[in-house]
């Protein structure tokens, strides 16, 4: 729902302690101009947080105790802001930070809220140049003596993380309607975000819950000198800044398609959050904890901007600085103004974002990064994404219900797209589809491929093979792999199965239950207790189901509605023999599975089992046991397959991998084991 007044959202800078109000009547409640107020006053008032980002560094301070507190990063910054100040040739060049912005939402078409438009996504693109360049006959200039051109400058990204084109802007259904900060630091965050080595990554989302109240949040900087900062992947992985999406660019552009709320629909909240993203502190120096009436002005460490005894929101009265005959400088972007005051930098702010730029972990590598330099485009160039299903996954006894796998289809051609075929199964079980339409370059549409109930459990492939009637022209991003989980049951033999369940960080989330024919609920587990996001995973739960013939259902639950497999959970079900029955990782809310057991096959014979080690590994595994015609496949945590050949010399090399679970299918004649490895 659009919100129709920003009192219910907050500006989540991490230093939400200032939160103040601009002079309006709230019911019947009225602020008072002069008068001070407590955080918890202003709250009860209206509600209303201007930015948390001081917040989230208080948090990642203590989540991390080797990331320096704020006086170590002042006092290593100092002396870099002396030189970029001295070394005027390092400020002769504009630099350009590539940008990513990761839309956020829950199934909406293209347009209604929170999925905000191309155009819109672009206004806030171009409101932050006005603003950090200065730029003339716009919003962002001014003639104050100190005002800067801060000579840097932002591009969406023309180019994607595995070299494909991409227009920069990556739109991501996650099935929540709304999401509080924890969830998107923990969440959001890690699943969604581009190297922030080459792509400053931006969040348009809805806010929730105990998050409600918030317009947008950032990351401060880090120092390069902090040994195993990166290591924790508590930084980079949630390294960027965040907006509501009723803030996220500017009314100013609007052509009749934006969700933009006033007083702060001029894309202010991002430009405020970017200097925070590059280094800037709010003008009155956060100090809210030890002076929450602003009775004394603290430093922002930038001596052009006269010291603010508090954040403002009143942009007509002028306000006596702490040092006499001084104004507070309330048109600045990093004070609580409405989006119309706000449109300075300053000559300081600008010496130290160049500092940042030149020495700080990510920042340093956004300079050279040319992600925003656009590659050869064809005419003809089809790019399939697979889309989540936010909907119960069943399977049933019954064993011919048919499915549905939602995909996006992009234009990623020059030519607009009339015509597209698909193929789609798992081994030879190819189905074709013929889609039609009309696709400008960089629009989408929305498919659900219907899938047969016959189609076996396995990995599957989606391809576009033809579009406008010609061959695809990019084979580099025409095709992806993920694991289908089939629309019937499994079938496997009478006996004792091993059930495992790698829980994610989130354990009270999680439920699961086996129930037989008649619904007796004969094995359950959860809920499970929390575990700290700063640490390992939990141990595997593993607990063991003695089955007769008949048909059994077993359900996973995630009552936060985002699964598992977030943080490389999974769960799997083996026979007696170590083989995989079924297993599963990504689904929202839950996922059901049946399982057909079967009367035991009088000619069993046991099979001989393979073996890998070492485990974990780092570079290469090396499998007993196999024939020089053995096969493998590896699935990551969720199910795709990221690598498959053949096992040569007994040696499976996986130098490649990123670091986390894996699964490894070995197929050897007519036997066929998956085992689970850890890639160190």
């Amino acid at each position: 729902m659009k919100i129709s007044i920003l009192s219910k959202i907050a500006f989540l800078f991490i230093s939400a302690v200032s939160i103040f109000t601009y002079s309006q009547r709230i019911g019947d409640s009225k602020l008072v101009l002069g008068k001070t107020y407590t955080v918890n006053e202003l709250k009860a008032i209206n509600g209303f947080i201007r930015c948390a980002s001081t917040e989230n560094e208080r948090e990642l301070q203590a989540k991390y105790p080797d990331r320096m507190s704020d006086a170590e990063f002042e006092a290593w910054l100092a002396p870099l802001i002396e030189n970029s100040k001295a070394n005027k040739s390092q400020n002769g060049g504009i630099i350009t930070i590539p940008v990513v912005v990761h839309v956020i939402h829950s199934g909406q078409a293209y347009g209604v809220e929170p999925n905000i438009t191309d155009t819109q996504v672009q206004s806030q693109i171009t409101v932050m140049n006005n603003d950090f360049r200065k730029l003339a006959g716009t919003p962002g200039f001014n003639s104050n003596p100190v005002g800067a051109d801060v000579m840097i400058q932002f591009a969406l990204a023309k180019v994607d993380p595995n070299g494909n084109p991409t227009n920069g802007i990556d739109r991501v259904n996650l099935c929540y309607t709304s999401w509080t900060q924890a969830g998107i630091n923990s969440y959001v965050k890690p699943k969604t975000i581009w190297d922030p080595t080459k792509y400053m990554n931006m969040w348009s989302v809805q806010f929730g819950g105990s998050s409600s109240n918030l317009l947008g949040y950032a990351q401060f900087p880090s120092n390069s000198g902090l040994t195993g900062l990166n290591a924790s992947g508590g930084l980079a992985s949630t390294d960027g800044v965040v907006a509501n999406y009723a803030t996220f660019g500017s009314s100013d552009y609007d052509d009749g398609s934006f969700i933009l709320d006033a007083p702060y629909d001029k894309g202010r909240t991002m430009t405020h959050e970017v200097g925070h993203f590059l280094g800037l502190r709010h003008i009155w120096g956060d100090d809210d904890s030890t002076d929450p009436n602003g009775l004394v002005c603290a430093t922002d460490y930038c001596n052009d901007t006269p010291p603010a005894h508090k954040a403002n929101n009143v942009c007509t009265l002028p306000i006596a600085s702490c040092t006499a005959g001084l104004l507070e400088m309330v048109e600045n972007y990093m004070d609580y103004t409405n989006d119309t005051c706000m449109n300075i930098f300053t000559v300081d702010q600008k010496a130290r974002m160049t500092a940042v730029m030149n020495n700080s972990p990510r920042r340093l590598e956004l300079k050279t990064s040319v992600a925003d330099i656009a590659i050869p485009l064809f005419a003809n160039d089809g790019e399939v994404k697979l889309e989540t299903n936010c909907s119960t996954a069943n399977s049933t006894c019954g064993g011919t219900a048919a499915s549905t796998m939602k995909i996006s289809l992009y234009n990623r051609g020059t030519s607009n797209m009339a015509s597209a075929v698909i193929t789609f199964g798992v081994g030879t079980n190819m189905q074709t589809y013929n889609w039609t339409g009309n696709l400008a370059p960089n629009r989408y549409a929305l498919i659900d491929l219907t899938i047969p109930g016959t189609m076996p459990t396995g990995t599957m492939t989606v391809s576009v093979t033809t579009v406008n009637g010609v061959a695809d022209q990019r084979s580099t991003n025409n095709s992806f792999n993920t694991y289908f989980v089939g629309s019937g049951a499994v079938n496997a033999e009478q006996g004792t199965f091993t059930f495992n369940l790698q829980r994610d960080y989130y354990g009270s989330e999680i439920t699961w239950d086996l129930k037989n024919s008649v619904g007796t609920v004969l094995y359950s587990g959860g809920s499970y207790p929390n575990t700290p996001t700063s640490g390992a995973l939990p141990a595997i739960d593993v607990s063991t189901w003695n089955l007769t013939p008949g048909c059994y259902t077993f359900t996973i639950n995630d009552s936060y509605g985002d699964g598992i497999y977030d943080t490389g959970g999974y769960y799997n079900l083996k026979n007696s023999q170590g083989n995989i029955v079924f297993q599963g990782s990504q689904y929202t809310t839950s996922q059901t599975r049946a399982i057909n057991v079967t009367v035991l096959s009088t000619g069993e014979t046991k099979l001989e089992q393979f073996a890998l080690y070492p485990n974990p590994t780092t570079d290469v595994l090396n499998v007993t046991k196999v024939s020089n015609k053995a096969r493998y496949e590896i699935h990551n945590a969720v199910g795709q397959i990221v690598k498959s050949g053949e096992i040569k010399d007994n040696q499976v090399r996986i130098a490649e991998l990123i670091k986390g679970s894996y699964i490894i299918t070995i197929k050897d004649k007519d036997i066929s084991q998956s085992i689970k490895f850890i890639k160190k």
